[in-house]
């Protein structure tokens, strides 16, 4: 046979073009030909296929574009691959190989067998987990497949035990540290922001404050947490997922707990969300519709705020305008009453260098959740953050509808906050062991 190279790829180029011709339309038109029957039919462009391997494949430039072995080898994985035929706008066939529909079938039960067959939790590093973990990266975007499959991929890798990933933790810590700096930023303190200072609102950016002396008399001296201050924390959100977790006891043995906006913790709910509060944050829109202002009867407040023990409360004063008198009231009154409960604000700079973080990450919204900024100032102060309560969609993972918060089903205003994309880079962090995102049963 010639062995010249320009006939070969001549005639492998009429081969190709016969194959596609002849899977596609067969004989006569109507039925297509197998792949037995067409190398009985074409001995000739068959040989051909099998003897142009190795550098003869790499160097092929026409439009045949094919990159395997031999058209019908066992790929390097071990899997078959398959044809499609895709026509080029100046009418060039190509030979595209992608993995056949069979595989993609079997890797889809492959993961569901974990769920059905597993015994206990797959240790982090095994290779089924290490699988279910990349099914989940794979989606970079919330928008790349359905909600259903976001939520099958999660189910599946629950077979899975958590594990703290300590490099990608610390590279994250690191970027924190970089950008916002919670060990110093996180509150207004007199410190970081002296007496005489003209501190410009977050959002009102026109609008300044001027830090009188009576205003700097409320800020603490310093931050009063450091960076890794705590072991392990539990950030709680206030998701109906939490409902009939029985995770009260686990929450409760954390070493340091965030909660967000002064919600329920009694003895109704303290079994799925437990009671120990360290800190809980108050958005002043609670403080005007719930207690007006302050300005009439304030032991109604106070008496919330016993259900939290000696926890800290911070507010965000200095988000606009409105919101800084409201906040001012919220530690007058527990001055007035003796509270040695610690009042902070959130500094301004802190909650602008926090939002500025996570849209670089995908969450652009009109204002970040509370939860969000609690979890971004956790992985700063804790070895360890798990959650507990956040979840962004009227189904839990199994599909079976929930409320929007544990104690109420009251939706947030339309468009204020980005939920769903916060969660997604949650998932996405649990999977890279960075934070440990419970929303299933605590045992």
């Amino acid at each position: 046979m010639n062995s010249d190279p320009t006939h070969t790829h001549a005639s492998f180029l009429a081969c190709a073009l016969t194959l596609l011709l002849g899977l596609s339309l067969g004989e006569t038109g109507n039925k297509p030909l197998n792949r037995n029957q067409w190398a009985e039919r074409t001995p000739f462009c068959a040989q051909q296929f099998s003897r142009l391997k190795g550098d003869e494949t790499g160097n092929w430039t026409g439009p045949v574009n094919f990159s395997d072995d031999g058209a019908l080898k066992p790929a390097r994985n071990g899997r078959k691959r398959c044809f499609r035929q895709n026509i080029q706008p100046d009418s060039q066939i190509s030979v595209i190989v992608t993995p056949c529909l069979a595989d993609i079938k079997k890797t889809k039960k492959r993961s569901q067998r974990y769920l059905e067959n597993y015994d206990g939790s797959f240790e982090y590093n095994s290779t089924a987990c290490r699988e279910l973990r990349q099914e989940i990266m794979d989606v970079k975007v919330l928008t790349m497949v359905k909600t259903s499959e976001l939520f099958e991929r999660w189910r599946n890798l629950q077979v899975c035990r958590w594990e703290q990933n300590k490099e990608e933790t610390s590279n994250f810590k690191m970027s924190l540290s970089r950008c916002c700096n919670a060990p110093s930023f996180l509150f207004t303190t007199k410190r970081n922001t002296p007496a005489g200072t003209k501190l410009r609102y977050e959002v009102d950016t026109s609008g300044i404050l001027p830090i009188t002396i009576e205003v700097f008399k409320m800020f603490p001296d310093d931050m009063p947490y450091s960076k890794s201050q705590y072991k392990k924390c539990a950030v709680i959100g206030n998701g109906g997922i939490i409902k009939n977790s029985k995770c009260g006891k686990e929450i409760d043995s954390a070493d340091f707990v965030f909660r967000c906006n002064i919600p329920p913790i009694n003895q109704k709910y303290s079994a799925d969300v437990g009671t120990k509060t360290d800190l809980v944050t108050i958005n002043p829109s609670i403080i005007t519709e719930r207690f007006q202002k302050l300005e009439k009867w304030r032991r109604p407040f106070y008496e919330v705020l016993q259900n939290y023990e000696n926890s800290s409360v911070v507010l965000p004063a200095f988000y606009n305008t409105r919101n800084t008198d409201v906040s001012f009231r919220v530690k007058y009154m527990l001055d007035d009453f003796d509270s040695q409960r610690g009042v902070f604000f959130f500094h301004p700079q802190y909650l602008l260098n926090v939002q500025r973080f996570w849209a670089v990450q995908g969450v652009r919204a009109k204002r970040l959740s509370s939860g969000l900024m609690l979890v971004t100032a956790a992985l700063e102060m804790c070895e360890e953050v798990h959650l507990y309560g956040f979840w962004a969609f009227p189904m839990n993972p199994s599909g079976i509808f929930i409320t929007h918060h544990y104690y109420d089903n009251v939706k947030p205003r339309p468009g204020f906050h980005a939920m769903p994309h916060e969660i997604f880079n949650f998932i996405h962090m649990h999977t890279r062991g960075i934070i440990n995102v419970h929303t299933g049963q605590c045992t």
